[in-house]
């Protein structure tokens, strides 16, 4: 069974040919090109990848781009910096093509020279107690790294463009009674800045859609 992989991609030039060197076999890389203008969308190209170019800005737009282009019956997301490992994905993956989960979040472990600020981890604390309480999963982080059934996803009808888009997710799959599960893979250093984290007006809109998403009373 082959499983597509949603790369959300701005500005990875640098970082795309260790991630798509190392996508293991039997998993489709589809890179989401979301406006960058360094070469990522040739490198990724010249790495086997299918690009899809997203011009509406927003990590959110790009996933659900990436979603659409999407075929096989079980996908996967993760970020294209290369602060995860695409060679964990069939750790993330398996139990939903096993058919013991619905969705699968990769618990990040904090590995030697990766950067996770404090605030961030905090936050990402705050967030993921509340993600207990509402879901009743044990979950103890909103990783970037997951897998799900790719007709399940879409027929959730996910709003959110921005970077609210995976709270969003984990949320109304709680609503609608989704087996959810968490395993642990490597948060390694990530090539360049984060667009989240590095910069203080990333964290602050990053706060501001997830804010936003926790308030909607429609999940």
């Amino acid at each position: 069974m082959e499983i597509d992989v949603v790369l959300p991609c701005l500005n990875e030039e640098a970082a795309l040919p260790w991630v798509l060197g190392r996508m293991p076999p039997g998993f489709r890389p589809i890179v989401v090109d979301n406006g960058s203008t360094d070469g990522s969308a040739r490198v990724a190209t010249e790495f086997g990848a299918m690009v899809v170019a997203e011009p509406r800005p927003g990590f959110g737009a790009a996933c659900h781009a990436g979603l659409t282009a999407a075929t096989a019956d079980v996908v996967c997301f993760m970020d294209a910096d290369a602060s995860l490992d695409p060679g964990q994905l069939p750790r993330v993956a398996g139990p939903v093509r096993a058919g013991e989960a619905d969705l699968v979040l990769g618990r990040r472990v904090l590995g030697p020279g990766a950067s996770w600020p404090v605030h961030a981890r905090l936050g990402n604390a705050v967030l993921a107690r509340e993600l207990r309480r509402r879901t009743g999963a044990d979950l103890h982080d909103l990783g970037p790294m997951r897998a799900c059934g790719r007709a399940a996803l879409s027929a959730l009808e996910l709003v959110d463009r921005r970077f609210g888009y995976p709270l969003e997710m984990v949320l109304r799959a709680g609503a609608a009674g989704w087996r959810i599960a968490e395993v642990e893979v490597d948060y390694l250093a990530r090539t360049g800045r984060s667009k989240v984290t590095g910069t203080v007006r990333g964290t602050l809109r990053t706060i501001g859609d997830m804010r936003r998403v926790m308030a909607d009373r429609a999940v």
